[in-house]
């Protein structure tokens, strides 16, 4: 029996990425300058973290029930089955979203399988999980070994990044309004990374940027020695040249061969603001 990989926007994959992977995309939504919008990631970006950058603000939602219910209906009725992996439940109601909706659809198509993967990740992080499931898909491993294989990988995701404004992290509650302006004054950079409950945890401080962005590559060598991290994704806040001195810092001392850059998008982007940047790879623990 065949199956399909069901994900949604918060890979932040580029848009064309996700036909290329075979894989089926439910969006998020955003609400930026009186319009809602499905999630996106492509050079449109740009006028969002401009607008950001001027004071302006985007409000998002997540899947609902409904929403995941066509895209898994759609796969069920073609008699294949599915395996979704949705957005970290830390941060998004998403995943519980899609739970409610593949309940329901067991009760419709009793014969179909549906795995639901809480990936506990976001950004391309989730998208490197999704990716190295594609992959596997693509060698033949059969769905329920798929599904064991992301709940395990999962953990070994790690998700590490720093921002350039502490100003976004505080309006998101992520910081107190005293250490953001203390920190902005000392040019003080957090070094953030996602937990094993799927939440952004702060974990260091850097002074200035080019030091936060060099303990993001530390990180592989503390984390990834036992792994093959020969491909490795980054995304961004509209700051490709960070992004791509990070790349260049992996390639020289961890080894990289491959280093996919990509936007953070919409969703996760109103959040984390400009400047964000981000890098995802396998290691012992998160």
């Amino acid at each position: 029996m065949s199956y399909q990989i069901i994900t949604d926007s918060c890979c932040d994959f580029p848009n064309g990425t996700y036909a290329g992977l075979k894989l089926v995309k439910v969006p998020l939504s955003v609400e930026f300058r009186g319009q809602v919008y499905d999630d996106k990631n492509d050079d449109s970006l740009k006028e969002m973290y401009d607008g950001l950058r001027a004071g302006e603000s985007a409000k998002t939602s997540a899947i609902n029930p409904d929403r995941w219910a066509r895209a898994m209906e759609g796969v069920l009725a073609a008699g294949e089955d599915v395996l979704v992996m949705a957005f970290s439940s830390g941060l998004s109601t998403t995943y519980q979203s899609a739970v409610i909706a593949a309940e329901e659809l067991r009760e419709k198509y009793p014969e179909r399988k549906i795995f639901v993967v809480d990936t506990l990740s976001a950004s391309m992080g989730q998208g490197l999980l999704v990716w190295y499931a594609c992959r596997k898909r693509d060698e033949g491993m059969p769905l329920e070994e798929l599904y064991a294989w992301a709940e395990d990988a999962k953990l070994h995701l790690c998700h590490w990044f720093t921002v350039d404004d502490l100003m976004y992290l505080k309006r998101g509650g992520r910081i107190s309004a005293a250490t953001a302006v203390v920190g902005t004054m000392l040019q003080i950079k957090p070094v953030l990374h996602m937990d094993d409950e799927g939440h952004l945890i702060s974990m260091a401080k850097a002074r200035g940027r080019k030091a936060s962005i060099d303990a993001l590559v530390r990180k592989v060598g503390e984390l990834g020695q036992d792994y093959d991290n020969s491909t490795m994704f980054i995304s961004h806040g509209d700051c490709l040249e960070d992004a791509e001195y990070l790349a260049s810092q992996l390639r020289e001392k961890c080894g990289a061969k491959e280093v996919i850059i990509s936007y953070v998008g919409a969703v996760i982007g109103s959040h984390s603001g400009p400047g964000t940047v981000a890098l995802f790879f396998l290691g012992k623990h998160r």
